[in-house]
């Protein structure tokens, strides 16, 4: 096959074509043999057949008194049977069937004489009151399992109930295939194993630990390798060691077309390059080589891995999930998929193919979709995502309301069960799920930070349970009612009570730059770091610009928008601002200084058809729990009064 350098050839093209290569290279599977008692998962390499029959003799079904069927004939409810002891042998269930019987009596069908009790059984007569026919409450030899049977035919994934199966049909050992060897090489001069305490520039090396757990999961065997430094010779040395050793070797990072990206002369010196370039993102810049023969003694794929963590995650599922399930000839299993309306909208390259991740909620019978960060480093939208979302390639996007395709990460029933939260952000939201989750363990939330008028929106289109909300009235003071009742002309939502809580202006330890007031930050040199718009804290720093006759332009970084109160909390303990509005809570818990500006009321916003169902009640009974009460007064900030208290009934 031809090299192509930063292609763009769509995914199922690579995939197939890659796939029908390593065929051609000689790719297959091995196979070995292990204990039952290990073999659970794994894949059978043959048909599986049974050395003995189960029951390999005539069993006792029951425990009771094993007869001769005949001797039992003509019992009824008038005409009973009386057995002498010789007449019958106890027996208990699992016991070889006793020489010259053909049945077992139940014990609570048998009748003692008057005196007589189940202790006496074996020397005193027992009666009958109906007949049993021959082979009754018996297991015949080979009524389960017959010998030479076949158990389990090749291909097939190993359960425990086949383990039971394979033991009791006297098989001790079974032939599976061999668990594809994965090598992971990651490189980076900036990259350090995982620390607590890492140091500016350094970059945690945690892609191997979720590549070899995502490997793990699909039946592969991983090989995490030392850390390479960006130097060609030794990451060609590292790889020529992996492919001697591995079936498949993914060599994470360096695969763009930066100038320091020199993956793909690695991989075409120890192999073919037979695809530099998908067009999927994230994950464009992947690779995909096959080692020579000579240098690894085996057909070795080679998969050039993008170092960003969320591209690395779609280019091993989408790539090399395939070659394993090819090696061991089974699926890791199919994703369950469900049709969601879309919350937000969600513009697309036409270029690509892109993955989208999303959160899901049942509301009603609707299933509702928001779209997470789609930066390729954000790791932890991997962790919050309920299922992914494909934008097709030459294909601009979705609109807000279309109904889209989404390949669930969790199963379905746990997000028909989840509190669907959009609306405003506070660390109370993850709070308030620890707490229900602690106390209904099959209750979740799926929570979206898209701001109070985003709560709004949300709850006109029925598509969350509840949202936060913020807004203030700049001509009354009042906070929610004029947005709600703007909103809501027709009522159908409740003004919920949750807390009270400070907003300030965050700003370094001590406050070195004396920051006061916005009108502090319309300085020179002095950076600001904003809410989005929609949200309160924005209606609020806007409010304060038009009340104090400060002009907003004039604040650099009044355009810098970020979602949450934490992020804008991490961007001014990093340096990267000098000040940002946000919550008091969010400020203790980076460790920065506060100027209060005002106490805030937030509320819930809950639409009726959301009221009655299971997780909104469950959410209310977490607000109004000395728990919650105990937690906002750990966290800082906060001033309960009446949570869960509704307010007004629009």
């Amino acid at each position: 096959m031809a090299f192509e350098y930063l292609s763009n050839a769509a995914l199922e093209e690579a995939r197939e074509g890659f796939l029908n290569e390593l065929v051609v290279r000689g790719m297959r599977p091995a196979s070995e043999y292990v204990p039952v008692g290990d073999a659970l998962g794994r894949v059978t390499a043959e048909p599986l057949y049974a050395a003995i029959s189960a029951p390999h003799y005539h069993a006792c079904a029951m425990d009771g008194i094993a007869v001769a069927a005949s001797s039992t004939f003509g019992a009824t409810a008038t005409t009973p049977v009386v057995l002498q002891p010789d007449d019958y042998i106890v027996v208990d269930t699992g016991d070889p069937l006793p020489e010259g019987c053909d049945a077992v009596v139940m014990i609570e069908d048998i009748v003692y004489a008057e005196g007589d009790t189940v202790d006496d059984l074996g020397t005193c007569p027992v009666t009958l009151y109906a007949a049993i026919a021959p082979w009754g409450n018996i297991r015949q030899i080979g009524e389960d399992i017959c010998a030479g049977e076949m158990l389990l035919t090749s291909n097939v994934r190993i359960e425990p109930a086949a383990m039971g199966a394979m033991l009791a049909a006297g098989v001790q050992e079974v032939r599976v295939i061999s668990r594809p060897c994965v090598g992971i090489i990651p490189t980076g001069d900036e990259v350090v194993a995982p620390s607590a305490n890492p140091r500016p520039g350094d970059v945690m090396e945690f892609n191997s630990t979720i590549f070899s757990g995502m490997v793990r999961e699909w039946g592969g065997e991983p090989v995490v390798y030392p850390i390479v430094p960006d130097k060609p010779e030794l990451v060609e040395k590292a790889l020529r060691t992996a492919v001697s050793e591995c079936d498949i070797v993914l060599l994470n990072a360096g695969s763009s077309a930066g100038r320091d990206d020199y993956s793909s002369r690695c991989v075409a010196a120890v192999g073919d390059v037979l695809y530099h370039g998908i067009a999927i993102k994230p994950g464009k810049p992947a690779i995909l080589g096959i080692a020579d023969a000579d240098v690894s003694g085996r057909t070795a794929a080679i998969i050039g891995v993008p170092g960003y963590p969320v591209s690395g995650i779609i280019v091993v599922e989408e790539l090399v999930k395939p070659i394993i399930e090819q090696l061991i000839g089974c699926s890791a299993g199919q994703a369950e998929h469900m049709r969601a309306t879309l919350a937000r909208p969600c513009v697309s390259s036409l270029k690509y193919k892109e993955y989208v991740r999303v959160r899901l909620g049942m509301v009603g019978d609707k299933a509702v979709a928001t779209p997470l960060s789609r930066g390729a480093g954000v790791v932890t939208s991997f962790v919050k995502a309920d299922g992914i979302m494909e934008v097709p390639q030459n294909s601009e996007g979705f609109e807000a309301g279309d109904v889209v395709d989404v390949r669930l990460l969790r199963p379905r029933a746990e997000i028909e069960r989840s509190l669907v939260v959009i609306g405003s952000h506070d660390p109370l939201i993850d709070e308030v799920a620890q707490l229900m989750h602690a106390r209904w363990p099959e209750f979740s939330v799926a929570s979206t930070h898209v701001g109070s008028m985003g709560a709004i929106v949300a709850a006109k289109r029925g598509e969350n349970h509840c949202g936060g909300i913020h807004l203030l009235d700049e001509s009354t003071g009042e906070y929610n009612v004029s947005y709600l009742t703007r909103n809501f002309p027709k009522g159908g939502v409740r003004q919920v009570e949750c807390v009270y809580r400070q907003q300030g202006l965050m700003v370094a330890p001590g406050n070195p730059l004396g920051i006061e007031s916005l009108s502090d930050l319309a300085c020179e040199g002095r950076r600001y770091v904003n809410r989005q718009k929609g949200s309160g804290t924005r209606i609020l720093a806007d409010y304060l610009c038009k009340r104090d006759g400060i002009d907003s332009g004039a604040i650099y970084g009044y355009d810098h928008e970020e979602f949450t109160h934490t992020a804008v909390a991490a961007l001014v303990e990093a340096g990267s601002a000098d000040a940002g509005m946000g919550i008091y809570s969010a400020a203790k818990m980076y460790g920065l200084g506060f100027v209060p500006v005002c106490e805030e009321q937030y509320d819930l916003l809950i639409p009726d058809y959301a009221w009655e169902t299971p997780m909104v009640r469950a959410l209310l009974e977490v607000l109004e729990s000395d728990a919650f009460a105990a937690r906002m007064q750990e966290l800082g900030g906060y001033r309960v009064d009446r949570p869960g208290n509704v307010r007004q009934h629009y």
